[in-house]
């Protein structure tokens, strides 16, 4: 279905699903948005990350044994 045909079929809806369409395209699409955005931020720092021991210091203990003080 090309985008005409789309809009045509969208327009033969009832406004409230219209509307509908409308909310969640917007939705998926800043959803999308922020998922570009988040990997285009960590593809930048990915290798700061690789070198700069002080950002992954705390990684040593990722393999220690944790025990909750109460």
């Amino acid at each position: 279905m090309n985008t005409k045909e789309l809009i045509k079929e969208i327009q033969k809806l009832p406004v409230k699903k219209r509307i509908y369409v409308l909310e969640r395209t917007m939705f998926l699409m800043r959803k999308q948005d922020e998922e570009t955005q988040m990997k285009q931020a960590a593809d930048e720092l990915f290798k700061d990350y690789l070198t700069d021991k002080d950002l992954t210091a705390f990684t040593n203990l990722d393999f220690e044994e944790f025990y909750e003080a109460r």
